[in-house]
């Protein structure tokens, strides 16, 4: 995400134009905008037009601010919808119709908000910071079959996929087999020179069933000596391997997850919801009383300063209850601020999606609360 101006500090109003450069920057904006915001941006609106014989339209480019009212993602197209009233004086549009923009790639909005709170303003710098765009790459290949994803602070993105009809290895087709092996390596090969950046990436992962894996690694140091590939040779000690079920993005989880890799990439975010899950899930089998979840046991303990680690999903903040959000940003900022730590899950992530089966919000304690954990408790709003 680019950063055109910024006009804002944290607990006012004010507004800032940014330009999405990728798909991650739409989930950023997509968190960003809600009810009541303002956006402005060029659009295009049809307009009827008197040509003298009849009855005819045109296409015109407008720049219009509407006043959010529904704010629509789709994930697949990497687009954003917001439908408002027009506070922009046109005479092609009038005053308070409503109309539809469309926010995409590469095409610059205005965003003005009544009031910025802590984690508006941490959205925005995650998201204009390239360092914690896309943190962990991973190559999850099987024979005739390739995902590069890469896995950034907010979502997984499958960058490329590569796929074969191998021939089998016996019988008449064998012949034609190492041949089209290698031209499926070299694809692969091709495909994580051009979409694995190594200056922001801090570790890849290459996994799968099977040997296949072992051989695109091995693959991948000849050819990148043979050719002089210099951002792969300086970078052979990022690369790291892993054994996966399937070469299909779900495997993801199993990756992260793994002891090895874990220590690896215990830096990057993704890794470090996947490893606090883990120690969530831990706890709540060894002390239940140091593992609550739900709004109404995590909001009673943060009370008594006694959470260790919030978890907490991005979905809850996309509400359109003002107190609500309110709520659940002074929990995160009361948690840092009493020493513990705050983990805003993306539900875009593999982990967030665990997270939100626990209804979105989990805590790990500092001590045993007994007396909490046994009693039900409604949410605090």
């Amino acid at each position: 995400m680019k950063q055109l101006s910024k006009s804002y500090v944290k607990g006012d109003e004010g507004s800032t134009k940014l330009i999405p450069e990728e798909s991650e920057d739409m989930w950023h904006a997509f968190n960003l905008i809600r009810e009541g915001d303002q956006v402005t941006a060029t659009t295009f609106r049809k307009i009827s037009k008197d040509t003298g014989v009849g009855a005819d339209s045109e296409r015109i480019k407008l720049k219009l601010t509407v006043i959010v009212e529904v704010v629509e993602f789709d994930a697949e197209g990497g687009t954003i919808r917001l439908r408002g009233k027009n506070i922009t004086e046109t005479e092609h549009v009038k005053l308070g119709a409503y109309h539809t923009l469309e926010l995409e790639q590469q095409r610059a909005f205005t965003l003005f908000k009544t009031c910025w709170d802590a984690l508006d303003v941490e959205r925005v710098e995650q998201a204009i910071d390239p360092a914690l765009s896309a943190d962990l790459a991973a190559v999850l290949v099987t024979e005739g079959l390739a995902h590069i994803c890469l896995v950034g602070s907010s979502t997984t993105i499958i960058k490329a996929k590569v796929e074969s009809n191998l021939p089998r290895k016996r019988g008449a087709a064998a012949a034609g087999y190492d041949k089209a092996w290698n031209k499926f390596l070299e694809a692969v090969f091709s495909a994580v020179v051009r979409h694995v950046d190594f200056s922001t990436v801090k570790c890849l992962v290459i996994a799968g069933p099977g040997f296949a894996k072992d051989q695109f690694k091995e693959y991948l140091d000849t050819e990148a000596v043979r050719r002089e590939v210099r951002v792969l040779i300086e970078n052979r000690d990022k690369v790291v391997m892993a054994h996966a079920s399937s070469a299909y993005k779900q495997a993801l989880k199993e990756v992260l997850s793994a002891p090895g890799i874990a220590t690896r990439i215990k830096n990057t975010k993704a890794a470090r919801e996947v490893a606090a899950l883990q120690d969530f899930y831990k706890m709540m089998s060894e002390d239940a009383a140091r593992a609550f979840y739900g709004p109404g046991h995590v909001f009673a303990a943060a009370e008594l300063g006694a959470i260790q680690t919030l978890l907490i999903s991005d979905n809850l903040f996309r509400i359109n209850s003002v107190e609500k959000r309110q709520r659940y940003v002074a929990l995160v900022d009361g948690v840092v601020e009493a020493g513990g730590e705050a983990l805003v899950f993306s539900s875009m992530h593999v982990s967030g999606e665990q997270l939100a089966q626990l209804s979105g919000i989990a805590a790990i304690l500092r001590f045993p609360l007994d007396e909490l954990a046994d009693q039900d408790l409604d949410a605090p709003f």
